[in-house]
């Protein structure tokens, strides 16, 4: 019997870097709005049996009248209502998930350019090891402040990886990772920052740089442009 995956899409983002007063998941994109590019991936991807996507409350409706529905985006199982913060969102999406789930996907609504082998290999380490996250090398120098503009040290990128999503677990260890979270206060970057306060260690598998977070202007002009070479 094959696995059951669940991914949950948080998509409860602003067009306040974006410079619109349109939410960045809603910006059209070679005519359609972003988040349905990200959703028609995981919609096609054979892994992935459902999705559960989180939006800002007042969008709900929006959402499955304007995105679900007339993009025929059938793995949809539930459109939930988000949170404050991205933690709070994919929390809520974790608390529909069911007990017959094994490997929980987390992606961004707005990495509209995730390849399918990355979310099969992102899978496949998660089933293997517990937890598991796209990532891609550092290729800057990278520099650490000293908080008053100027550099403190110089750090080695040989060690230091770029987090994307897809980021994959397993359920009992997502779970737990939150629950752990909300009893400590504690607050992550990511998925995998809550499951590494947990102890348990994630996998790095090599994602790609064409795997953008759309969140700036210049990322939509670069998001046409990958579009145009497909």
């Amino acid at each position: 019997m094959n696995p059951k995956v669940v991914a949950i899409i948080p998509a409860g983002g602003s067009g306040r870097r974006m410079q619109s007063r349109n939410p960045k998941q809603y910006l059209l994109l070679d005519g359609k709005p972003v988040l349905v590019h990200t959703l028609l991936r995981l919609q096609q991807h054979s892994l992935i049996d459902e999705i559960l996507l989180v939006v800002p409350e007042q969008d709900r409706s929006f959402v499955v009248e304007n995105i679900e529905k007339p993009y025929r985006l059938t793995k949809i199982r539930e459109v939930i209502s988000g949170g404050k913060e991205r933690q709070d969102s994919v929390r809520n999406g974790l608390a529909r998930v069911g007990d017959d789930c094994d490997i929980i996907v987390v992606h961004d609504g707005v990495r509209p350019f995730v390849a399918e082998e990355t979310l099969s290999q992102v899978i496949g380490a998660a089933l293997r090891f517990g937890a598991a996250i796209a990532g891609v090398p550092v290729t800057d120098t990278v520099k650490q402040s000293d908080g008053a503009g100027n550099i403190s040290r110089t750090l080695n990128r040989e060690a230091l990886w770029l987090a994307q999503t897809p980021q994959a677990f397993g359920r009992r260890i997502l779970q737990e990772a939150y629950l752990k979270a909300a009893e400590e206060d504690f607050h992550g970057t990511d998925d995998a920052s809550l499951v590494e306060h947990l102890g348990i260690p994630v996998k790095l598998i090599p994602g790609s740089y064409r795997n953008i977070k759309i969140t700036t202007p210049d990322d939509l002009v670069l998001a046409g442009a990958f579009l145009k070479q497909d």
